[in-house]
Order: C-alpha cells, then structure tokens, then sequence
C-alpha cells in the first residue's frame, strides 16, 4: 500500500470520527486504567455499574503483590490512574513511594468520615471491615466486650488468633499503642499471648472453625468472613464454622471497634486523572457503597448506606476515632513488639 493510501485512509477515518460529533482524542480519554490488589471477581460489579452510568471504560490490572513498587519503577510511563487496595498501610506505602497525587473532591470529602481518608486528599476509604470477636455459642454467654478483655487470665487456653505479625492484627496492635502507649500494649500483648490455646497462625475463618471444634472459645477475625461462611460462599462446611459462633462488636475501654479498609488513590502520573477522580467519586456513591456490601460483605463508609443483613445482624458499628494515618506511623512499632514477645513462637 503507497504511503499517500495510507495518508488518505487515516484522514478519512479522522474526518469520520468528528463528523459524529466525538473527536478521536475525546474518545481515547473516555478510559481509566485501574491497578488493584483486590481480586477483580469482587470488585466487577462496581466497575459494571460505573462504566454504565458514567460511560468510561475500565481498564483493570490484578496486581498481587508490589503494587506501590511496580507503579514507581513504571514512573512517568505508568498507564495507571486509580490504584486501589486493602489495609490502610497499604495505602500509606502508596504515598510513601509518592505514586499517588492529591485530590480536591467536595463528594469524596462529604461522603467519608475524616479519620478515613488522608488529610490532604491523597487516598480514600472506601469501605471498612470491623476487626471483632468470634465467641462460641455453646460455652460463652457474652453480650459486650472489649480488645483488653482478651488479655485477662480467665481466657487462659481459650483464644485463637492468627499471626501477630499479620497486617490485620499488626494494625489492632498498632491502634493500641496510639491509644495506650508502647509499655501498656507489650502487657497487653503478653496477656493475649499466654491466653492461646494454639500457636497464633492460620487465617480468620480457621478462628471459626477451630471454636467449632473445641479448641478455643473466643478470638479476635474480621466481620466480613462472617458474611462469605454464612452465605455459604465458602461451602457447606464453612457454614457451620459460621453458625457456630456469636459475633460481637469489641470496642477499646477508651474508644471505639478497632476497622481496617479497602481503599483507592490516584496515580500520581495519571494520564486520565479526571475519569479517576470520576471513579473515586462513583465508589462512594449510594448505589456503589451498597453494592460494597452486597459483593464482600463489607462496611459502607458512607453514613446511612445499610450493611448487608448479616453484617448488620452484630449490632451498630462504632468505628475507634482514631486516625489512620495515625495508627500507621505505630506499624513498624508493632511489628517489633510482636516480635519482641514472640507472639507468633
């Protein structure tokens, strides 16, 4: 094919596209490109319900493990607009690097709490998960409870827990210490540690199912895995791991129930930063906060979305005021004083 065909073929299609009214560049910017360490199965609806509102096409790339350090090794080159992910240290790592970029946003000030969202705009919750307590039906009677509880002598050989140096209990560790200081919380973490009835390990739903068995009676897993084992997402024995226990809303003696958060940022080199902004602002949305609860048995943030019924079953939710951010300047802190203790020996 000459050269002048080639020219002639690429006007045309360039005079085809403004003749309906849309120019080739606009059409290209009608995009986003999602970095995400959440499975895509959970979070595809969300995305469905977006691209069908708003029109813009999601771009989605499952990012295991690295995210902050595959985005900083891409640089200025990166494709991705909105990195999102679980654990709010997550979230710190992304600002840490400087991947992310701040965002002025009146909807995504409005719809989420401030001690949820970085003060200057640079990552957002968009939705909580509740770190509770998983008591026996058949040998615990209890109503109310708190994080200090687990460490009292009465418990002794009846707590399962997982790792100490998991991210979801290194956070629980972390809040304390910006609560209680260092001292008081390596006490606390002695406590809970002579109170095991097995090895800290494993995951959250083994907690359930280990109370089944007899192992232990109480521990500390997140709300949402109720929702997958009840619903019978996780198969027909699962549900009786989650029928076998009574959920209960810890809070601290001087706060709130300690949450953790699946979360989103903007790329700092975003190359449609506009439509990431559009998606952040969509994810807190109503419709979007209640497809959060729908999908992963989750938290809205948003005030005055409804929990899905069996989440909501374990009572009002009254999330630790402390910050996030906060609580992330303790995580090295707690990691050393999990360590420290040989909590996970």
């Amino acid at each position: 094919m000459s050269i002048n065909r080639i020219v002639r073929i690429a006007c045309l299609a360039g005079i085809a596209g403004f003749s309906a009214g849309v120019s080739p560049a606009a059409l290209a910017a009608e995009e986003v490109t999602l970095y995400t360490t959440r499975e895509p199965g959970l979070i595809k609806p969300l995305l469905d319900a977006f691209t069908e509102k708003s029109g813009v096409q999601v771009k989605t790339l499952f990012v295991k493990d690295g995210l902050a350090e595959r985005v900083a090794t891409e640089g200025a080159n990166s494709p991705a607009d909105v990195l999102m992910t679980v654990d709010f240290g997550n979230l710190i790592d992304l600002v840490d690097k400087g991947v992310v970029q701040p965002v002025k946003s009146d909807a995504l000030n409005a719809a989420i709490p401030a001690n949820l969202r970085d003060a200057d705009g640079r990552w957002f919750a968009l939705s909580t998960r509740a770190r509770v307590l998983y008591a026996s039906k058949d040998r615990t009677d209890l109503k109310s409870f708190t994080y200090e509880d687990l460490a009292d002598p009465k418990w002794k050989g009846k707590v399962c827990i997982r790792a100490g140096q998991h991210p979801y209990n290194t956070a629980l560790i972390a809040n304390m210490i910006a609560k209680d200081g260092a001292a008081k919380t390596e006490e606390w973490l002695k406590g809970v540690k002579a109170n095991l009835a097995r090895k800290a390990g494993g995951g959250d739903r083994d907690v359930a199912r280990d109370i089944l068995g007899g192992i232990c009676d109480v521990g500390l897993a997140n709300s949402y895995y109720v929702g997958l084992m009840r619903s019978g997402a996780g198969g027909p024995d699962q549900v009786k791991w989650g029928e076998a226990i009574n959920v209960i809303l810890p809070t601290f003696e001087k706060g709130g129930t300690h949450v953790n958060v699946s979360g989103a940022a903007v790329a700092k080199n975003a190359p449609h930063a506009a439509n990431a902004v559009k998606l952040l602002e969509f994810l807190v949305s109503d419709e979007a906060q209640e497809l959060y609860a729908k999908a992963n048995f989750e938290y809205p943030v948003k005030a005055g979305v409804k929990a899905d019924p069996i989440i909501a079953s374990f009572g009002e939710l009254k999330i630790d005021p402390a910050e996030l951010t906060a609580i992330g300047k303790n995580r090295k802190a707690a990691s050393e004083l999990a360590d420290k203790v040989g909590f996970d020996n």
